[in-house]
């Protein structure tokens, strides 16, 4: 018996020491939830538990714990301290704040690496210039003598000292430029307190959505590429490659699930992160404002270029990072590789994620993006589509007389085809009552003129029945 016991408390002893020896590998990631451009890199694989998924559990990590640390910022400022202090591993940012990470890794003797895109566009959209609702301003350059506030050293920043040269304004004399954070410049546009404010995503959108701001100006007319992407510990992702590839397998799957039911999963990030699910179908739902993208395309290697040149123009850095060092790809391939995608193939696809839809009215395939309007009914479970405008808006017109809510009406622009928020957007409607949107005023009255129409906004629309009965 004592032999036996003593055998026993041995093996209890050596099963103790391995579970003791067994090494724990800290997998620390910053997200910023608010910013949703970040939300397959964040929100959507932390409330999913995609990580776990593709985690390695053998070779080197046969017996290893994993200890998931998941840290929320509302800015990249912040993020990036902790990840240089070597509080977090993995974080995601846009390309000026990401910039900044590198130079702030490389001041301290290390070096961060630009692993991916999640989001962006080339074209430039989601950036954008807001004035309060009721403001007499419609274009850029009437903004010259007003007071402009924008987060300093953002993208937002960047996209809008372009815009105010590509408009004949000296950011420097003719306008007055304050940082402000959004949440603070939200209660300064409904007090009046400044002209216009410039930011990034969603807040070009967001506010308009929330009823107090409109959207005077799209990164997109600036023709400045911007995105939100990941970046890792240059050692992290030495010693651990395949953690980092195993994020961005997570990453791959989150977005895979959003392409397959955006209503949903706006609806999953409204829930955690406060951000209207209207406003996250607006960025990337079908024909979206911005792409969900993978792939380091030449734009997005650019924008990182243009980003450190403006920050060191901005005195925000003396860094001279090296992009081509700086951005490596060699992890996203592999992820695509392990996920049977083609990152090659990925790299020369600049579309947004597609609709594919019947009009809801006709059952006949929609094929004209231009034309068409979408509306979502509180309660159902998806966003209805339209071939044309005035179809939506007067159905929309319906459903809200027969008593139910309706949460947002969508268009795309007519000439540059971002989706906007339709009530805030402007329109030329033509004798026959067909409508085209735009976001900007002029632009609409420069259609209108050419094609025999009156520009009109959301209320002052006609409905189909008036011209039917001419």
């Amino acid at each position: 018996m004592t032999n036996k016991l003593q055998l026993g408390a041995i093996a209890l002893a050596l099963f103790t020491a391995g579970l003791a020896q067994a090494e724990t590998i800290r997998i620390a990631i910053g997200t910023q939830d608010t910013t949703i451009n970040c939300a397959t890199g964040g929100v959507l694989i932390r409330e999913l538990k995609l990580l776990d998924k593709y985690l390695p559990h053998d070779g080197k990590y046969k017996d290893v714990q994993y200890d998931i640390q998941w840290k929320n910022f509302t800015s990249g400022a912040p993020l990036t301290n902790e990840m240089v202090a070597d509080k977090l591993d993995i974080g995601s940012m846009a390309d000026f704040p990401g910039s900044l990470n590198g130079a702030a890794f490389d001041k301290a003797g290390k070096k961060s690496l630009f692993i991916t895109v999640l989001s962006g566009s080339t074209q430039g959209s989601g950036n954008g210039i807001v004035v309060p609702k009721d403001s007499p301003i419609h274009s850029i350059a009437e903004l010259k003598g007003k007071t402009i506030s924008v987060p300093f050293a953002s993208t937002a920043h960047g996209m809008l000292l372009r815009a105010l040269k590509n408009n004949g304004i000296d950011p420097e004399k003719d306008v007055t430029i304050t940082t402000q954070a959004p949440e603070v410049a939200g209660p300064a546009l409904q007090a009046g307190k400044i002209d216009a404010h410039a930011d990034f995503v969603p807040f070009a959108e967001l506010f308009p959505y929330r009823g107090f701001a409109r959207k005077i100006f799209d990164g997109s007319q600036a023709s400045t590429p911007t995105f939100h992407g990941s970046l890792v510990n240059a050692d992290y992702a030495k010693k651990y490659p395949e953690i980092v590839v195993a994020f961005l397998r997570a990453a791959i799957e989150a977005d895979r699930l959003f392409a397959s039911d955006p209503e949903k999963y706006s609806d999953l990030i409204e829930k955690t992160t406060g951000i209207e699910a209207e406003v996250a179908y607006l960025f990337h739902g079908p024909l979206g404002l911005q792409t969900r993208d993978f792939s380091w395309k030449p734009e997005y290697r650019q924008a990182v270029k243009t980003s450190i040149e403006t920050l060191r123009f901005l005195k925000r850095t003396d860094a001279d990072l090296d992009v081509a060092s700086f951005v490596d790809d060699r992890y996203i391939r592999q992820a695509f590789k392990q996920s049977g995608l083609d990152y090659d193939a990925q790299l020369k696809n600049y579309d947004k994620l597609p609709l594919k839809a019947k009009d809801i009215l006709t059952g006949k395939p929609i094929s004209d993006a231009r034309r068409l309007g979408q509306v979502w009914i509180e309660g159902e479970a998806k966003v209805r589509n339209y071939a044309t405008l005035e179809s939506a808006v007067d159905d929309a017109r319906r459903i809200e007389t027969g008593g139910k809510k309706i949460r947002v009406i969508y268009a795309q622009d007519y000439n540059s085809g971002i989706k906007l928020l339709a009530r805030q957007a402007w329109f030329a409607q033509d004798g026959k009552g067909q409508l085209a949107a735009f976001l900007l005023r002029d632009a609409a009255t420069a259609w209108a003129k050419g094609n025999n129409a009156k520009v009109v906004d959301y209320a002052g629309i006609q409905p189909q029945a008036k011209f039917a009965s001419n």
